[in-house]
């Protein structure tokens, strides 16, 4: 074993004993073109490689000076192929004194999660049904606003057996069959599932200044920012945000993406999805129906989008980065929907959206068999496992919104 290592250190040459690093000296290392990250205790300089890795920069830059552990198993399906990009950034390991988790985190939570997730793959629970796709796939060609469903999947989960495959498949649904790029929702996606309802990390909360959730709205109000009507904000969501989330937002967001990082192959994609629209509507309608029908779509499937998804996230925790481990973090900021046949099917299984975010890579319809493991985790660490009634979840977004206008206006009136 070498000696305490001195930051700055390259890569520990081949066959050399690796130096050791105390977490005081890790936490030094989280600024932009300056990152370390630790996985299963061996430190790792990234400053100048996050630029390439395949996820972002983002992505993996969020787990600066911590230990990357849960999360590098959970976004990673070939670990052993993974490694081999890490092995030339590997610059040491903790000292052996030293606790595999920074802070006050539970040791025993994040083995019995690690254990947990090893009892999963021992159930094949990682494996996807090709079929089970396959019959997604028909679904979706026959009800193209389910796209989100199987686009999201493809996303996280390898349906084929070949990656690239995989890669194909996710831009083609998402591209041919929605306009968008695959490449652009990836990296945002996955920045929401690396640091969940965590402000500046998750583009999903990260809503400011239109809309204010948890934290913000104390420090807004305390700062005296008014660019809009907050304490009215569960009102005005109404217009702008179930209707214009795809037709506006994404619809900017997306083009912005494909022109600035030059994603020609997603941009062609998204241009075959608007040709194939407008030629098989055009000639019914004219351009103004054509257009007038796809913004009626656009703004159905915005509806179905932001209620599904924020039922999950916007009732909970949110807030500024708590350095949690992997299991804690993703169950503060997430709750699930009650099952039923029915629920299951138009939710697309984010219902299921606690064992969605600890295993981002396991195909949906392995959740309900997780489950019952994952209640047992949360039962014996006295974690909160919650479940709401479809309705009841749809209710609280708005109530949550209300409550951090109300709390806005608060600070604001009185700080």
């Amino acid at each position: 074993m070498g000696g305490v290592g001195e930051p700055g250190e390259g890569p520990a040459p081949p066959g050399a004993p690796l130096p050791t690093f105390r977490w005081e000296q890790i936490r030094q290392h989280n600024l932009p073109g300056d990152k370390w990250l630790v996985i299963e205790r061996r430190v790792y300089d990234i400053s100048r490689w996050a630029q390439r890795h395949p996820g972002g920069s983002r992505l993996i830059g969020h787990h600066g000076a911590e230990d990357a552990t849960d999360a590098f198993r959970a976004f990673h399906q070939d670990l052993n192929f993974v490694r081999k990009f890490l092995q030339p950034l590997l610059i040491g390991e903790l000292a052996p004194e030293e606790p595999s988790q920074d802070g006050p985190q539970d040791a025993q939570l994040v083995e019995d999660f690690r254990a947990l997730r090893q009892a999963a793959e021992d159930m094949e629970l990682f494996e996807a049904k090709p079929a089970f796709f396959a019959l997604l796939l028909g679904h979706i060609l026959a009800m193209e606003a389910q796209c989100w469903c199987l686009q999201h999947d493809l996303g996280h989960t390898s349906v084929f057996r070949k990656s690239q495959w995989n890669h194909v498949a996710q831009q083609f649904v998402m591209g041919q069959l929605k306009g968008f790029s695959a490449h652009w929702w990836n990296f945002r996606h996955f920045q929401h599932h690396a640091k969940p309802n965590i402000f500046h990390k998750d583009p999903d909360v990260t809503v400011a200044p239109v809309f204010l959730l948890g934290e913000s709205s104390v420090e807004y109000g305390k700062k005296k920012r008014r660019y809009l009507p907050y304490h009215r904000q569960h009102l005005y969501f109404f217009l702008i945000g179930p209707p214009l989330l795809t037709l506006v937002n994404f619809e900017v967001e997306n083009l912005a993406y494909m022109l600035v990082c030059m994603q020609w192959t997603d941009l062609l994609w998204a241009a075959s999805f608007y040709s194939r629209f407008f030629l098989c509507y055009a000639p019914f309608y004219g351009l103004p129906g054509a257009l007038l029908l796809f913004v009626a779509v656009r703004v159905l499937e915005s509806h179905w989008f932001v209620w599904i998804t924020q039922m999950n996230h916007i009732p909970k925790e949110i807030g500024h980065e708590k350095h949690r481990d992997w299991a804690s973090s993703q169950l503060a900021a997430t709750c699930n929907v009650e099952p039923s046949l029915f629920i299951d099917w138009f939710s697309g299984h984010l219902n299921f959206q606690i064992e969605h975010h600890l295993f981002p890579t396991m195909p949906r319809h392995n959740y309900r068999r997780v489950a019952p493991l994952v209640k047992a985790l949360c039962a014996k660490h006295g974690l909160n496992y919650e479940v709401k009634p479809f309705l009841t979840a749809l209710v609280d977004i708005i109530g949550s919104l209300k409550k951090s206008g109300d709390v806005w206006l608060e600070a604001y009136l009185h700080q």
